[in-house]
């Protein structure tokens, strides 16, 4: 004889984390950390104090059962209203937000385990919840009625996936005042703000030199949807992880944890330009706009203005009038001056000489079209830093600082200003004045790549390698295209002895920079970085190999030769390393050579005779170095 199925009635609470996939693709041990430490301080012992038990733990998602609706309420209420101050302190990107969607429905129980539709349906439910935000069935709405002192948003009937009819769903306002009966219409996410990607824009012109263009309209746009004060915007750094992937469009809302999705295209022919966008609701890959323009290049930045006004009122968010003007603040009024930027920024991220040298150019036209285009300077002042420092390039401190100070003159407030009057400084080892200039870029924006690296470049060089470590484990996550500032991080891991961590960094930077190395096979440097960070590992083989190919690529280029002496000492091919150090001086500025003395790499081979020579050299300039 069949035993009966046993069943009951019961409230169920599916909650999970936004954004875990990327979170965890960040840095997945401290993410790993945090959510343990919410959980154990916080999720678990507010569940418990409502009568909750949680029967079912995968990942980042929670099922937990409630024997009250009323509890099940209160309990996602106390949570979701508990976090953000726990997430106070830390960047926005790295904070652990939950989702949760409330049923109440008959269950099949299996020992310590349920199934069935009011499972399945609790599942469905967190998938359309807002961040930090609840949404629950029409069954939880009739019940709790008015018992509870809370509003609930009708948003409609929603058809989700692998349920036959269309759900009724509600959101919950857990903002402490309700919004009075009759006082209107609530915008249809108030438990947190309408969160929006805007995914890199494909590069549709037949010139694939012409990606700058596309990154450019992308990165504009965000920055004009990141002024409005009602919108919650994810940052350049996290969308470009996602950049030339085949997407489905609901996992890709689903893994950056977003309630819609911007994508579109860009072909630009001569002095035309056709754009398309879209904005998709993640939840349901519902269109909710879609337009394509056809314009001359010249009215591109009217063209980023009306793409995220259009946005923003399909969104019904109220658009304040500061923000109205600060969206419509072009950078230049000259496209061709905002082109050469781009140009610019593109070159400098590859980061050789010639490629230095061509960034300046292009930077140095931006401005003599517009010299009132303030982060062109910037460009000019860190390409000239990098030429002085890396490459011998004659250039004085002072005019350096100078071409920064035209920057904060025109925008005072511009972080990477700050930083490339930072490095300037540091490489004339004017330290107390470095530091000074970091730490006002630090104030200004600490989500700034530029300030992160740079900062980090100067502390590793003056040995203060866990600050240093700090900085470029925050630039690894602040772009994540980037392979230079995780390989930087595993060089001063490696001086803490975090082994662990050093291994983690190495292959984070790998892999970017073979990816890098596959869109550019012209540029040498993420084979520099790639050949000692395998020899931080002892990788010899796959350390020789990289550096056999980065000096293929830029046999004559002297910061090759440098990375090159680090790769060798790291080998314990110490008269390899030397030799090509003995090159490698005569040809770069005094003041550049300080990082000589100080650089980790070299550790193995301080103690030797010809290293202690080149220190001694009157030209290195590295006597009675200081520290501080």
């Amino acid at each position: 004889m069949t035993n009966p199925v046993e069943r009951r009635l019961a409230a169920i609470l599916a909650a999970d984390v936004v954004g875990y996939s990327r979170l965890m693709e960040a840095n997945e041990e401290r993410t790993m950390a945090a959510l343990k430490q919410h959980r154990r301080e916080f999720f678990d012992p507010t569940m418990a104090k409502h009568g909750g038990r949680i029967f079912k733990v995968m990942g980042d998602g929670f099922l937990v059962e409630f024997a009250s609706v009323l509890n099940a309420v209160r309990c996602a209420v106390e949570i979701q209203r508990g976090m953000p101050e726990r997430n106070e302190g830390a960047p926005e990107d790295r904070h652990i937000k939950f989702r949760i969607g409330i049923n109440v429905g008959d269950l099949i129980v299996d020992g310590d385990d349920f199934y069935g539709d009011g499972v399945n349906m609790a599942a469905r439910l967190e998938a359309l919840a807002p961040h930090g935000g609840i949404s629950c069935s029409e069954a939880v709405r009739a019940q709790i009625g008015n018992k509870l002192d809370l509003e609930f948003l009708d948003q409609g009937e929603r058809t989700v996936k692998n349920i036959a009819q269309p759900v009724h769903v509600y959101f919950i306002n857990i903002t402490e005042t309700a919004v009075p009966a009759g006082a209107g219409v609530a915008p249809a996410v108030v438990a947190d703000k309408p969160s929006i990607a805007v995914l890199p824009f494909t590069n549709m012109s037949n010139d694939p030199e012409q990606e700058f263009f596309s990154d450019g309209m992308t990165e504009d746009i965000i920055t004009d949807l990141s002024e409005v004060s009602g919108l919650s915007v994810l940052s350049r750094n996290t969308v470009f992880t996602l950049k030339g992937k085949a997407l489905n469009l609901q996992q890709a809302a689903r893994q950056l944890g977003v309630g819609y999705i911007v994508e579109g295209s860009v072909r630009k022919a001569g002095n035309r330009v056709r754009i398309t966008a879209q904005l998709i609701e993640g939840a349901t890959d519902r269109h909710l706009w879609a337009d394509r323009y056809d314009r001359d290049l010249s009215d591109i930045f009217e063209l980023q203005d009306e793409i995220t006004q259009t946005i923003v009122a399909q969104l019904k968010v109220n658009l304040l009038p500061e923000e109205k003007q600060a969206i419509e603040q072009a950078p230049t009024n000259d496209v061709e001056a905002y082109t050469n930027y781009l140009k610019g920024m593109e070159f400098l991220r590859n980061a050789t000489k010639s490629s230095l040298l061509s960034a300046q150019q292009f930077f140095a036209q931006a401005v003599e079209l517009d010299p009132n285009y303030a982060r062109a300077y910037a460009g000019l002042a860190d390409c000239a830093s990098r030429l002085k420092s890396q490459h011998g390039v004659q250039i004085s401190t002072d005019e350096i600082i100078a071409i920064a100070d035209k920057e904060l003159a025109i925008n005072p407030d511009l972080a990477e200003a700050y930083a490339a009057r930072g490095n300037a400084l540091a490489v004339d080892d004017r330290r107390a004045e470095a530091i000074t200039a970091f730490e006002q870029a630090m104030s200004l924006d600490p989500n700034c790549y530029e300030v992160r690296y740079n900062y980090g470049r100067f502390l590793t060089h003056t040995g203060h390698y866990a600050r240093a470590a700090e900085h470029f484990m925050r630039a690894t996550e602040i772009r994540p295209d980037d392979f230079e500032a995780p390989l930087f991080a595993a060089q001063a891991l490696d001086q803490l002895q975090q082994r662990n961590k050093v291994h983690t960094y190495v292959q984070i930077g790998v892999k970017r920079a073979e990816e890098a190395l596959r869109r550019h096979p012209e540029n040498s440097r993420p084979a520099q970085l790639i050949a000692p960070a395998f020899a931080y590992l002892g990788e010899v083989e796959q350390s020789k190999a990289w550096l056999a190919r980065s000096l293929e690529i830029d046999p004559d280029d002297n910061l090759v030769r440098y990375n090159a002496a680090c790769t060798y000492a790291q080998l314990g091919e110490t008269d390899k390393a030397l030799d090509l150090l003995d090159i490698w001086i005569k040809q770069v500025a005094r003041n550049s050579k300080l990082w000589l003395r100080n650089d980790p790499d070299f550790d193995a081979i301080r103690d030797h005779p010809r290293y202690q020579t080149l220190l001694a050299l009157d030209h290195c300039g590295v006597r009675g170095l200081r520290s501080y």
